[in-house]
């Protein structure tokens, strides 16, 4: 017997067509209406892509700074020596290290959100790839977290920079805001987000790219989104 849904959700899913392509701007205005968690719920989206990450050639990753922020407080680690240090903490890294901090993740104490490391530091944090890896975590100097601009990289972790990475089903979803910000602010962030994606296309994709579209806040229910108003009207 299916177990029935609660009142709160009940009054959530209220006139909500779960069928309905949404224009994105109304979508965002009916998941702000049904967000009454007593918490600020994070506004999410999930892409379908026309991709199949097994071949390296249709892998989709990178990084994107909302142009609103996340609304979310990210703790920065940074791995770095000397004036690097000195840098990614008068950034304002939560964490900073070598090989001290080396074996404090290799003793699973994960105290932080977002990895940054210099190019030098590689070298001893290749060590932790079994366990940032599966987290999504390892420094990539593809995504901007492997640099010797660590300063600026802490600061944009801190802002709103965002990394996505394909899964194993064609999917990406991430944060791309909080049901407390207007909704002229979420829909910039998720276009922001649409658009990295967009350009990170790779060379073997093939076929309709963008699939669907749908977005949802943390306790509410997911709407799918016209994929044409993603891009703004001309």
């Amino acid at each position: 017997m299916a177990k029935k849904a609660g009142k709160r959700i009940t009054l959530a899913r209220k006139g909500v067509d779960v069928d309905k392509n949404y224009d994105l701007a109304e979508a965002v205005k009916l998941l702000k209406e049904r967000a009454t968690a007593k918490f600020d719920e994070t506004i999410e989206i999930a892409m379908n892509l026309g991709v199949d990450p097994r071949h390296a050639d249709q892998m989709v990753r990178g990084v994107v700074n909302l142009p609103n922020g996340t609304g979310r407080t990210v703790r920065v680690a940074v791995f770095a020596r000397g004036d690097k240090a000195d840098e990614a903490r008068a950034a304002g890294a939560d964490i900073v290290g070598a090989e001290d901090l080396v074996e404090t993740v290799q003793k699973g104490e994960i105290d932080f959100d977002r990895c940054i490391a210099t190019p030098d530091m590689m070298p001893l944090v290749g060590r932790l790839g079994k366990v940032l890896g599966p987290r999504g975590m390892m420094p990539n100097p593809k995504v901007g977290t492997v640099t010797t601009d660590v300063a600026g990289a802490v600061k944009a972790s801190k802002g709103g920079a965002v990394e996505f990475r394909v899964e194993k089903a064609g999917i990406i979803h991430a944060g791309v805001g909080k049901a407390s910000f207007e909704s002229t602010a979420l829909v910039e962030n998720i276009r922001a987000f649409a658009d990295a994606v967009v350009k990170a296309k790779p060379t073997g994709a093939k076929g309709v790219y963008l699939k669907r579209i749908a977005v949802s806040s943390t306790m509410g229910p997911g709407l799918k989104v016209e994929v044409a108003s993603l891009t703004p009207a001309s």
